[in-house]
């Protein structure tokens, strides 16, 4: 039996693991505030969901019955739908009303498992509905249940009525020197920047004006890219140094190699390829060719999936990833998507006490058992602090 000891008065960092008995003599003098009997069960790192877009308002339930009746993403962008439908109800909304929205979700999120989250603005479009959103987002950073990585994604669509120049050009010239200035004060922090890079939406050119800009003021780039069709994002990802790259359903063989030499992760969503019935990102390949390979729930109206165990779960059976991959791929590598993974993704003396403790002697059964993770997982604890009992 192996047992793991967090010491809250140090800040939850995990401060010894090893035997049980010897775990026990080395902390013999100590008292506690709680222990967890662990006989029979498994201890796992905290999930980490490396892509999600949690705050926004309104729901797209509608535009499921269309897809399934053979509509396409981009039909349903076009005819008004989509990202555009949901810019539309989370500008109108109240920053109250998101907060409480978002808080739920991630409630959901952490029963799941998940104990680090990257969190995207980008249903406002314009300044003042994605400063809402971060700020939503930076409460609830605050409030430390659970962890987040803040990511702007204000380059999520073109707004209605301008070209991807003039979105680019508003980006640059006043959200980002606004963004910049807000965390210079401490009053919004953000980690990362994404462009959704894509046929019709933002081209290479302006890709890669707004990621340059955002690596300048200290954000890690963090973005989507051939999703829908190969437009060599990987390729820009790799040029510009980036953290990772997410989607990658339509990558070509240069990127996956250029990401390899890079050490560019790629976040992958199975969640996504498996609703929109899209082609599967090519995992084994990524693998293969030395890739850092993440995975995310990308929780969004389109996708609406809290679970990281469902998305492993879908990564082994439609991506062919063994499930030792699949589990470091929801932990370890997800961190690292994140910058994060010094502190963050395993069960290591020094990193940060998040675990989660699942009723099995065998932890592959948070994988095999589809849809079972709530009855499954009995703790969830960030910082060493249970934040969920069963």
């Amino acid at each position: 039996m192996v047992s793991a000891k967090v010491e809250r008065y140090v800040d939850g960092f995990i401060k010894a693991i090893g035997p049980a008995d010897a775990i026990q003599r080395q902390f013999s003098e100590d008292t506690f505030e709680e222990r967890i009997d662990c006989s029979g069960k498994c201890i796992l790192p905290g999930l980490v969901d490396a892509h999600t877009h949690p705050v926004w308002a309104g729901e797209r339930v509608h535009e499921f019955a269309m897809k399934l009746a053979g509509a396409t993403y981009m039909d349903i962008h076009q005819a008004g739908g989509g990202i555009n439908f949901t810019v539309e109800r989370t500008r109108e909304a109240s920053e109250e009303e998101l907060f409480g929205s978002f808080r739920q979700r991630l409630q959901c999120m952490m029963r799941a498992g998940t104990t680090l989250v990257e969190c995207k603005s980008g249903y406002g479009l314009n300044l003042e509905t994605e400063l809402k959103m971060l700020r939503v987002i930076e409460r609830a950073q605050r409030e430390g249940r659970i962890g987040i990585s803040a990511t702007y994604c204000g380059a999520h669509s073109v707004p209605k009525g301008k070209t991807a120049k003039e979105a680019a050009d508003d980006i640059i010239k006043n959200h980002l020197p606004k963004l910049k200035a807000l965390g210079r004060d401490g009053e919004i922090r953000v980690d990362n920047i994404d462009v959704f890079c894509e046929k019709g939406v933002f081209d290479l050119d302006s890709t890669r004006r707004i990621l340059q800009s955002g690596k300048e003021m200290g954000l890690q780039i963090n973005f989507h890219g051939d999703e829908l069709h190969p437009v060599k994002a990987a390729e820009l990802g790799a040029e510009l140094g980036a953290q990772a790259i997410s989607h990658l359903e339509e990558v070509s063989d240069a990127g996956i190699t250029a990401m390899a030499t890079a050490r560019c992760a790629a976040v992958l969503l199975p969640t996504t390829a498996y609703m929109l019935r899209l082609k599967q990102p090519r995992a084994r390949k990524m693998l293969d060719e030395g890739v850092i390979v993440a995975l995310g729930s990308d929780f969004n109206p389109n996708a609406y999936c809290f679970s990281m165990p469902m998305v492993m779960h879908l990564a082994c059976v439609n991506m062919r990833m063994s499930m030792s991959e699949a589990l470091a791929a929801a932990t370890i590598n997800a961190a690292y998507a994140l910058g994060k993974s010094h502190t963050h993704g395993s069960l290591e003396v020094g990193k940060q006490g998040d675990l989660i403790v699942i009723n099995s002697s065998r932890w592959e059964h948070l994988i095999y058992q589809f849809g079972g993770h709530h009855e499954l997982i009995e703790y969830v604890i960030t910082k060493g602090k249970i934040i969920y009992k069963k």
